[in-house]
């Protein structure tokens, strides 16, 4: 497992998360996943 930092536009305003993932996981599932938290994190 690995974490990855990511910087993530959402709504015009950018947000850093972190993203816990097997090594195998590619670029684009470890962006989504992202995308999904700050997502869910900002969604009412």
């Amino acid at each position: 497992m690995i974490q990855v930092n990511l910087t993530v536009d959402y709504e015009g305003k950018f947000y850093t998360t972190n993203v816990i993932t097997s090594r195998d996981t590619s670029d684009e599932e470890v962006m989504q996943l992202a995308i999904s938290q700050v997502e869910q994190q900002w969604k009412e």
